[in-house]
């Protein structure tokens, strides 16, 4: 029987990267995945592949429209989508080889199956009908999260799909139905909006991307509406019939009234996820669930069961690959017997969409709602020099700070590269620091970020450049 120090379930960013920490401080480690591919959803079918038809539908968007106004004349682009999704597949491919080469690197055993906690120390792990027990003196759940599913409307990831689906898709739907107007639905309806496809968005509550800025959500579907999405918002699909050539979606305002029906060719379910605990056998082990499914779990990971800890979408908190890592990195120095820490005011969420939306920290609503004094900065990118000349003006930077100390609580960002430019805001939140740090550290010119410093002037109100 094999035995270890720690067994970590799941090889997302999450459990790799607890694995690999783990390994580090001296561990004996295994991991356990039952996918043919280690990476987890965000490897394989999340994060990384959007990220690749994002760039690569920007750039066909691109020739396109934004081509000849620069002086660059070439003939209208042709959609190649087999090579697009080859080019994907690439992508996959690397970062996949990539974390089999980590766990190589940093000696972890790779154990291919289902995990099962069966108690304290002891998990079993299950591939083709052959089961193995496997002994450990910690287990760490990494095992994240699953598709949120709408009611009566089952996925078949060919005309009804889920992010999944909607990653593959064989050919460029005339018409796309998006289920949901937060930060997936967006992204992906970016992916086909760009090939072609007409977009038309329908979300519950009465505003896209919920939990960000309400400011910035408001400016960022003004600019989807001027790139051609639409939205029905406050409303709901309560059905989609499938019985002809076309989907038919049936659609209700949310707080009630008269239905309408809206023709598509697919229908995109992008309503959330849930946690995935399926099989793990958390019910008989004895490992507490909080209402909502999740794992619950102290304040250093450990759940209700000893030597057993829980990290990433799986447990509370924003379900976001780094968020995972970071935990991951801390349950790993806390079982190694180090002061592992997370700091949750200081977790950065990004829309990958064109322009981007990027956010560290507190909202102004979030602001309101606790009874915090603050001040607001902000400056438009259609000041800044580098967009101006690069005529990629969408958008603005809002820096939120206290109104007594000037420390900076939140800050939102949206335009070009704004998920790249968010960090700087990280690294002066995670010390501390204030809008008049910011604004008095210098930036090269001419670069976008500029206006980041120029949102940290503006709360002082000596913004030079407005």
């Amino acid at each position: 029987m094999a035995t270890y120090d720690l067994v970590v379930i799941g090889t997302g960013p999450g459990g790799y990267v607890c694995a690999v920490r783990a390994s580090q401080l001296g561990m004996k480690v295994a991991v356990v995945e039952k996918n043919a591919t280690l990476g987890g959803t965000c490897l394989n079918v999340g994060c990384m592949p959007s990220k690749a038809l994002l760039h690569a539908s920007e750039m066909f968007e691109e020739a396109g429209h934004s081509f000849a106004k620069m002086g660059v004349s070439v003939s209208a682009p042709k959609l190649d989508l087999p090579a697009m999704m080859n080019f994907k597949q690439q992508g996959i491919d690397g970062n996949v080889k990539g974390v089999e080469f980590l766990m190589k690197k940093n000696k972890v055993d790779v154990l291919k199956g289902t995990g099962k906690i069966l108690g304290t120390g002891k998990v079993e792990v299950s591939a083709d009908g052959k089961s193995q027990l496997v002994e450990t003196k910690n287990i760490v759940i990494a095992t994240g999260s699953d598709i949120a599913r709408l009611k009566g409307i089952e996925i078949d990831e060919k005309r009804i799909v889920s992010s999944t689906g909607a990653l593959s898709l064989d050919k460029v739907p005339g018409k796309l139905l998006i289920v949901g107007a937060g930060v997936i639905g967006l992204e992906l309806g970016s992916v086909w909006h760009r090939l072609g496809a007409e977009v038309v968005v329908v979300e519950f509550l009465d505003r896209i991307l919920p939990g960000m800025d309400g400011e910035i959500a408001k400016q960022f579907q003004r600019i989807l509406e001027k790139q051609g999405f639409a939205f029905k918002l406050g409303a709901k699909v309560t059905a989609v019939d499938t019985s002809g050539k076309t989907l038919k979606a049936t659609i209700e305002p949310a707080a009630g009234g008269a239905a309408e029906t809206l023709d598509a060719d697919v229908v995109l379910v992008c309503i959330g996820r849930v946690p995935y605990t399926e099989a793990l056998g958390l019910k008989e082990a004895g490992v507490a669930l909080d209402p909502r499914g999740r794992v619950q779990i102290d304040p250093h990971f450990a759940t209700s069961l000893k030597g057993v800890y829980a990290i990433g979408d799986v447990v509370a908190g924003p379900m976001l690959a780094h968020k995972a890592e970071d935990e991951g990195v801390a349950v790993a120095e806390i079982i190694a017997g180090q002061a592992g820490h997370v700091n949750y005011d200081v977790i950065p969420g990004v829309v990958y969409t064109t322009p981007e939306v990027s956010s560290v920290g507190k909202t102004e609503e979030e602001l309101k709602q606790a009874g915090v004094a603050y001040t607001v900065g902000k400056f438009p990118f259609t000041a800044n020099g580098r967009s101006k000349v690069n005529q990629t003006t969408d958008g603005f930077v809002k820096i939120l700070a206290d109104a007594k100390t000037d420390r900076v609580l939140g800050v939102h960002i949206i335009g070009r590269e704004a998920g790249e430019m968010i960090h700087e805001a990280c690294v002066l939140m995670e010390f501390g620091g204030s809008a008049e740090d910011l604004a008095r550290t210098c930036h090269a010119h001419p670069t976008r970020s500029e206006a980041v410093k120029e949102a940290a002037l503006a709360v002082g109100k000596r913004a030079i450049h407005m």
